[in-house]
């Protein structure tokens, strides 16, 4: 029940966002006006159409977000391809709406219909299965849930009980909306004798949907929109931690990690550790063999969660690797799980670099399909969970920080395992966390989770030409050049092209692969080149003794994919 309510608050919240904005105009006039009822017209409209227009919206919705990502790798197709197949529906069905011949060649396979079916504008589920396939609202907690669910395979009735009653909070403003859009024409007499005006406005407006869906309108919208409904998603996650999570849904295995609280200064009971499950690949292990906690029972575990390329992680890792060196000898067995952000993550020599580069001495996972990363509803990069000798999760921190409290209950779990342990002073490494909403935020240049772009052209997947803006706001980043926008990275398609900065950090890094040299331009002009080559890994462009702000240039030749930016 509690998914259900969930669900259906997300799924509202969701239809009143900013994101919606761009689908309002077709609700409106496809699943409204169009079941008005108009003067002197011999047959009358369909009254059910805005009902089968948000009907078609939520079952294509919920089918694609479920199962798309699963049918297409398994038929090795393009994970967009069924957003293009929606796109195209939405300019037949308005190219048909503007020009009447092309409509009766689109009815002719429909013949078998009653004529009165055709004859009454069609029932409004085929617009509404093109737009449930183009649909993509904004990745609020519930959606992201959703998401990584289908995409990962761990659907069960909760996962299909939370994306129907998403799809159906969504639905509830729009159907809504087209309602009183029906209303509006019927009792506005200008509008009662202009059925064939309306339909020509209808085909335009979904015309215009699906060139803005191509073009990427709605990020753009997005961006440029405030979100008056984040802090309503944030609170709604908040509050519902103990059924909703952001990694993966709750199972009868993961239920008791609710009992745990983030970063809590004292241990907590919250239920036996799942198990580590989905494993591709296991490194720093004797002769690759997996580990399975059961067997670790009188030793004290700590799970750690990272990707090699994450800034965060890279900041937490020289604690892990500190508590490693300090406690393996007196009962601790640090495990970590490598979850991949980017699709380069997934290479084992790459990871194999990443543990060496790092200093990484304990067996690493590589969770390719973020099995166990669902399996335990994590939520970040990093994020660790303390096991005690009975196998029972005690302690779980997301993300940096918290690290005196976490080696605190390492070492009052190793001597509840063992009174009569030796343990060694505490560690000493510095806490460089930094202080919240001091820095720039993580930057990808893919089109995926494309943030903080500032330039005045669109940013999309494909390749294209960019410049620099007159003045470019602090945060953001802008491209000049000719570039690819892949789907994680950008490349330059000539020479080189350039990337602007502007940011809030003493560090700057970015995330680089291929092979070549990048040359980075400060405020000062001082010109610094760095090399890159070997496994995909991030850089340092910028170190300083203490946060400022700033602008850097950098200009990346042709064979370098451009990942993100990070900061320190």
């Amino acid at each position: 029940m509690d998914l259900i309510i969930i669900g259906l608050l997300g799924g509202l919240i969701t239809g009143i966002s900013p994101c919606i904005l761009p689908v309002l105009p077709v609700i409106f006039l496809t699943g409204g006006a169009q079941s008005a009822r108009f003067d002197g017209e011999a047959l009358p409209a369909r009254r059910s159409r805005p009902y089968l227009v948000i009907a078609g919206l939520v079952f294509s919705f919920t089918l694609v977000t479920l199962l798309g990502s699963i049918v297409l790798g398994l038929l090795n197709l393009p994970q967009d391809i069924l957003r293009w197949a929606g796109i195209i529906v939405l300019i037949v069905i308005g190219v048909g709406l503007l020009i009447p011949r092309f409509e009766q060649l689109l009815e002719k396979p429909f013949q078998w219909l009653p004529r009165r079916e055709v004859q009454n504008r069609g029932t409004g589920f085929g617009v509404g299965l093109a737009l449930g396939a183009v649909f993509v609202p904004c990745a609020g907690p519930v959606l992201a849930a959703i998401i990584v669910a289908g995409a990962t395979g761990q659907i069960g009735v909760g996962t299909v009980l939370l994306t129907v009653s998403f799809a159906i909070g969504v639905a509830i403003p729009l159907l809504v909306f087209a309602l009183a859009g029906r209303g509006l024409v019927e009792r506005i007499r200008a509008f009662r004798s202009r059925e064939r005006g309306l339909r020509i406005t209808a085909g335009i407006a979904m015309i215009l949907l699906a060139v803005g869906l191509v073009f990427n309108v709605p990020q753009m919208l997005q961006r440029l929109l405030p979100d008056y409904t984040a802090g309503i998603q944030e609170d709604l996650a908040d509050k519902q931690a103990d059924a909703l999570d952001l990694g993966g849904l709750v199972t009868d295995e993961n239920r008791e990690l609710s009992n745990c609280t983030n970063g809590a200064e004292e241990l907590e009971a919250c239920g036996t550790a799942p198990s580590i499950r989905g494993i591709e690949q296991w490194l720093n292990t004797s002769d690759g063999a997996g580990i399975d906690l059961d067997e670790l029972r009188g030793q004290v575990v700590l799970i750690d969660f990272w990707a090699y390329s994450c800034i965060n992680c890279q900041r937490s890792i020289p604690h892990v690797v500190a508590w490693d060196e300090a406690y393996r000898d007196a009962g601790l067995q640090v495990i970590g799980i490598h979850s991949p952000e980017y699709a380069f993550e997934k290479d084992a020599g790459n990871v194999a670099s990443g543990i060496r580069d790092f200093g990484i001495e304990y067996p690493v996972a590589l969770d390719n399909q973020l099995s166990t990363w669902t399996n335990y509803r994590n939520r970040y990069w990093p994020a660790h969970y303390l096991i005690d000798a009975e196998g029972v999760v005690r302690h779980i921190s997301f993300g940096e920080g918290n690290y005196a409290a976490t080696e605190k209950m390492i070492r009052e779990l190793l001597q509840d395992a063992d009174a009569t342990v030796d343990l060694p002073s505490s560690t000493d490494v510095v806490d460089e966390t930094p202080e919240r909403g001091t820095l720039t935020r993580e930057t990808f240049l893919g089109s995926s989770k494309d943030v903080n772009y500032g330039g005045d052209d669109g940013y999309r997947a494909g390749t294209g030409d960019f410049g620099f803006p007159d003045e470019l706001a602090i945060d953001a980043f802008a491209l000049e050049g000719r570039w690819e926008i892949a789907t994680q990275y950008a490349e330059p398609t000539a020479a080189s092209g350039r990337i602007q900065l502007n940011y809030r950090a003493a560090e700057v890094r970015m995330v680089l692969a291929g092979s070549g040299e990048i040359i980075v331009t400060g405020d000062d002009g001082e010109t610094r080149r760095i090399a890159v080559d070997g496994a995909p890994r991030s850089y340092e462009l910028l170190s300083q003794d203490s946060l400022g702000d700033g602008t850097i240039t950098v200009e990346v030749p042709a064979g370098i994919q451009a990942y993100s930016f990070t900061f320190g």
